[in-house]
């Protein structure tokens, strides 16, 4: 609920310092709040997706875009730790990781964009990732289902084009900054695809399957390409997901 930027991240820091010293209580608590809005700064000002301008690709306004998902990946990490107390104590240890990285990416992209005479903030953006964390915060298979292998899966497919366009530009300090993003985004994006497999063992059900129905019961948008499919593979979805993936990024045949 930490809304200053600075404290969050000084705060996340901590949490890794806690983990360390082994001062996590693992006991679970007598209620778990819902949280229909974290904290965060009062800027940048929340609008609907269909309000947003369009941001080209490498544009300050692109890259604000991305501070603000790296900003947003931080509270979700942060809720997937809080929000289900009954997990394995590795699947702490892993989304705490997570929450580690993406405090770290949100600093540099918010570095780089001080650089180009912008701040976070200073530009409108939507809530939607958040909006998907809050509406899967019953299940934890939903929540992995949806957010690390849906929505944070589309920075795999999306982040290499925009490497191509900012080196293309000569913003070289951009381009190292997504290169690391997207290496980590996989392992990111893998952790989600670890814990939705284990729930799914434990509930004896498909994988596949599975993950399909939750797509189409809870998924607001259209899943389509183009696809990275080598990232999603290494990201660990599996080969009958990827040929899933390859049937849905095909033209539909003309009525």
């Amino acid at each position: 609920m930490e809304a200053d930027l600075d404290l969050k991240v000084s705060k996340v820091a901590q949490l890794q310092i806690d983990w360390a010293d082994d001062l996590f209580e693992f006991t679970p608590t007598d209620v778990i709040h819902r949280v229909p809005d974290p904290g965060r700064p009062e800027k940048p000002l929340l609008v609907s997706p269909k309000e947003l301008p369009r941001r080209r690709l490498g544009s300050p306004e692109g890259l604000h875009s991305i501070a603000h998902i790296e900003f947003n990946a931080v509270n979700l990490a942060l809720d997937a730790i809080y929000r289900f107390q009954e997990m394995p104590k590795r699947y702490y240890l892993d989304w705490l990781g997570v929450v580690v990285e993406e405090s770290y990416h949100f600093q540099m992209i918010r570095e780089h964009l001080y650089h180009l005479g912008y701040e976070y903030g200073d530009m409108v953006a939507h809530d939607g990732l958040w909006m998907t964390t809050y509406e899967t915060d019953h299940d934890p298979l939903v929540r992995m289902a949806l957010v690390p292998r849906t929505l944070e899966a589309r920075g795999l497919d999306v982040t290499p084009p925009m490497i191509q366009k900012l080196r293309s530009i000569g913003d070289k300090r951009g381009v190292e900054i997504l290169k690391i993003l997207l290496q980590d985004e996989i392992g990111h994006v893998e952790v989600g695809s670890r814990w939705f497999r284990h729930i799914c063992a434990e509930r004896n059900l498909n994988p596949f399957n599975t993950f399909q129905e939750t797509i189409e019961n809870y998924y607001h948008g259209d899943l389509r390409g183009p696809f990275n499919y080598e990232a999603r593979a290494q990201a660990g979805f599996c080969e009958q997901e990827i040929a899933w993936l390859k049937t849905l990024n095909q033209p539909k045949p003309a009525q």
